[in-house]
């Protein structure tokens, strides 16, 4: 094993425990079910995209080696924010009793790994089977999504050492992905659910 692959390997660790942190536990909502969920959520979700947009760019402004220590505690600020987002989104379609850990792993982590989905929620018809995963399954979901992050954040990394420009495109990209975890839980909580054993 080379020092490199070591060092991917105990940072993909690390994000798969924070990950594991952020999810041990699904947020109370802060809403109240409403007539139009969809249209409450959408804004909702762009309230918490500025938040996590300018929390994640100022975090990034810190030049070189210490902005790159502020890569980790950023990606858990951003993940409790849209944490929270996807149980006042819940809140807000009256099911915030129905969501699970495993709910919030595939709403925050999607957009970024697509075989989650595979891994977690089958389309029956009109309805979406969400597979309960048991502790080891979920494990090797979050490595996994580590695995996905630790490359993201890799391919990122330049943009630490360029204060200006790399906290423009960090909070940017905060935006984007808030944005689309919004986008996944209002779809999966549009839709009928089910929920299938471990």
């Amino acid at each position: 094993m080379t020092a490199s692959s070591i060092t991917v390997q105990s940072v993909t660790e690390t994000i798969a425990e924070a990950i594991e942190n952020v999810v041990s536990r699904v947020p109370e909502s802060r809403e109240r079910a409403v007539p139009e969920p969809a249209l409450a959520a959408r804004k909702l979700a762009r309230k918490a995209a500025r938040r996590a947009a300018a929390l994640s760019g100022t975090l990034a402004l810190p030049p070189g080696a210490l902005g790159m220590l502020t890569v980790i505690p950023d990606l858990i600020a951003i993940w409790r924010i849209q944490a929270q987002l996807v149980a006042d989104i819940a809140g807000l379609f009256g099911r915030e009793l129905q969501l699970t850990r495993t709910h919030m792993v595939y709403c925050l982590f999607r957009h970024a790994a697509t075989q989650l989905a595979r891994d977690v929620v089958v389309r029956t018809g009109e309805r979406l089977v969400i597979r309960q995963l048991s502790g080891g399954a979920m494990r090797s979901v979050l490595t996994t999504v580590g695995l996905n992050v630790t490359q993201r954040v890799a391919g990122t990394a330049a943009s630490r050492w360029l204060p200006i420009v790399g906290a423009a495109a960090v909070a940017g990209y905060a935006y984007f992905d808030t944005m689309q975890v919004a986008k996944t839980a209002i779809k999966l909580l549009e839709t009928p659910m089910l929920t299938a054993p471990a």
